[in-house]
């Protein structure tokens, strides 16, 4: 079973200034760490969304797997979702790993977990401290076309996973990844450049 990976990295970073696409980090940039993971934990293809100076980004950047531009970037996060999940649906993917540009200590071992045994039914969403949900979340295949629907302005499939709670397998990681996301300044310059 084939299990893509679907990065969302198309915003502006208004509360951080900048694309959060164009952080360094380690010596690289935040998208192409964020897409590395994907592709060390396995997932084929990697599709990254872009949109905010995506030129800039592609410019300075070797982004494995496909790269997907998202016109509609500055409507929010629903709009990434829906563009990737429409490139995604020629794929033989049966499902897809999503997860965030501004998550520096998630890993391919997070990933993997949230994405063992995917099937085109699955749903599945990895927690960290006291049960707190976050990425990477898995959509089997069925669900692409209910998620895209669901994704509005900075919602991506949020409101779809918790109007089927009951079929979301719930996924701990946080003895291997860190949850937290990057949105302000002062986190990022705690980031080793």
């Amino acid at each position: 079973m084939v299990t893509a990976g679907l990065l969302l990295a198309a915003g502006a970073g208004r509360r951080l200034g900048m694309p959060k696409a164009l952080l360094p980090y380690r010596g690289r940039l935040l998208v192409d760490h964020a897409a590395a993971i994907l592709t060390a934990a396995g997932c084929q293809p990697v599709m990254v969304v872009l949109g905010a100076q995506a030129d800039q980004v592609r410019s300075r950047t070797r982004l494995p797997g496909v790269v997907v531009l998202n016109d509609d970037w500055a409507t929010g996060l629903g709009s990434s979702l829906r563009a990737g999940l429409s490139a995604l649906t020629a794929s033989p993917a049966v499902a897809v790993v999503v997860t965030l540009v501004d998550m520096p200590g998630l890993t391919p071992e997070a990933v993997r977990r949230v994405a063992r045994d995917a099937t085109a039914d699955s749903l599945a969403v990895a927690t960290y401290a006291d049960g707190r949900r976050g990425h990477p979340v898995l959509l089997g295949r069925r669900h692409w076309a209910g998620a895209s629907e669901a994704a509005t302005g900075d919602r991506g499939a949020r409101d779809y996973l918790r109007a089927r709670d009951d079929e979301v397998r719930l996924v701990p990681c946080a003895d291997v990844a860190d949850g937290t996301d990057v949105d302000l300044p002062e986190q990022a310059a705690r980031l080793p450049g």
